[in-house]
C-alpha cells in the first residue's frame, strides 16, 4: 500500500513540475488573479489522475489484495475473540447453574 501511495505521489509531483513549467513559460494560462498556485495544483491533479489510473493498475490491484487480506485476518481475529468470549460466558453460566 505504501508503495502505491508513493508511486501515486511521484506521478503527481512529476505532473506538478511539468504544469508549473508550462504555466511559467506562458504555454498554459496563469489562472485568474491570485489563483495561480491553486490553478497549477488543480491542473496537476486533473492530469495525474488518469495517468495513475492507467499506469498503476497492477500496483493498485496488488494493494487491494493486501487490504482484503488484512480485513479477512481482522475478521477472523474478531470472530475468534467473540467465540472465546462466548465460550467463557457459557462456562460461567453453566458453573452458576450447578452451584
Amino acid at each position: 500500500m505504501l508503495r502505491y501511495t508513493l508511486m501515486r505521489l511521484g506521478i503527481f509531483a512529476g505532473c506538478l513540475v511539468v504544469v508549473w513549467g508550462l504555466v511559467y513559460s506562458g504555454i498554459v494560462p496563469r489562472g485568474l488573479g491570485e489563483s495561480n498556485g491553486m490553478w497549477v495544483v488543480l491542473l496537476a491533479l486533473v492530469i495525474s489522475a488518469p495517468i495513475s489510473f492507467v499506469v498503476l493498475r497492477k500496483e493498485r490491484d496488488r494493494a487491494s489484495v493486501q487490504i482484503v487480506e488484512r480485513v479477512d485476518r481482522a475478521k477472523a481475529n474478531l470472530e475468534a475473540s467473540r467465540n472465546q468470549e462466548d465460550g467463557a460466558d457459557d462456562a460461567a453460566r453453566a458453573q452458576g447453574q450447578t452451584s
